[in-house]
This record gives structure tokens, C-alpha cells and sequence, in this order.
């Protein structure tokens, strides 16, 4: 099944420890200036390669910059043989997140709200 989620609801899915899989589709430089909480990298050109791992959640959100690319790597994690959760999109994209964000690799640091639009990321190419 897929869909599309906003940064409220992510947000309030988080904050209730409910069991969802954060994978945010951008390249590691731009998840390391800044990522949602708890998200993981799995940049969109890696994702045809590491989907069976991703399609081991029950719920699935992808992240990109803008909510565009996140689209059709939600699509594509939907559409996995061995995928039978629940997968949607960030509508915002990490540019409309509007709660803090984690610096570095993995649990980092934190910046105050979302990632400045025009942060130099591309969409995905497809």
C-alpha cells in the first residue's frame, strides 16, 4: 500500500515510538548535514540494491529533499515481492520538515528545524 504522510504525522509517529522505518533517499553528505531522527541513508542509487533490507519493516516513509523523488522510491519499495507493510512518502520532503533535525552519520547532533530549501540536492535522477 501506498501513500503520502506529512511532517505532523512522521513527527507524532516518532514521538509515539510506533514502529515505522525512516529511509531518506538523499546522498550521504546531505543526510549528514541534516536528517529526521532516527532516519536512515539508503541514497535512491542504492536502493534497487538494498531493498529487500528496507522491505523488511511493516511501515516504510522515504524522505528526499522536496517529496518528489521519495515518490518513486516509495513506489518502487511498494512495489517489492517480499514488501507487504505499509509504505509512504514524506509530502513535504526534508525541505517542509518543521521539527529538529539530527547532524552526522547516525544520531548526531541536532539543527533547529528543516533543511534550507535550494540546499544544493538534486531530485533523484530516473
Amino acid at each position: 500500500m501506498y501513500g503520502e504522510i506529512d511532517d505532523e504525522e512522521l513527527h507524532a509517529l516518532l514521538a509515539d515510538d510506533e514502529d515505522v522505518r525512516v529511509v531518506d533517499i538523499r546522498s550521504p553528505s546531505a543526510f549528514r548535514r541534516g536528517h529526521i531522527p532516527d532516519s536512515e541513508n539508503v541514497p535512491f542509487e542504492e536502493l534497487t540494491d538494498r531493498i529487500e533490507a528496507v522491505a523488511s519493516a511493516d511501515r516504510v516513509v522515504t524522505v528526499c529533499p522536496k517529496g518528489e523523488a521519495s515518490v518513486q522510491a516509495a513506489r518502487l519499495i511498494g512495489s517489492f515481492d517480499g514488501f507487504s507493510g505499509r509504505v509512504e512518502s514524506l509530502s513535504t520532503g526534508i525541505s517542509g520538515w518543521s521539527y529538529d533535525l539530527e547532524t552526522g552519520d547516525r544520531g548526531g547532533g541536532t539543527v533547529d528545524g528543516g533543511a534550507e530549501p535550494g540546499d544544493g540536492e538534486e531530485e533523484a535522477p530516473f
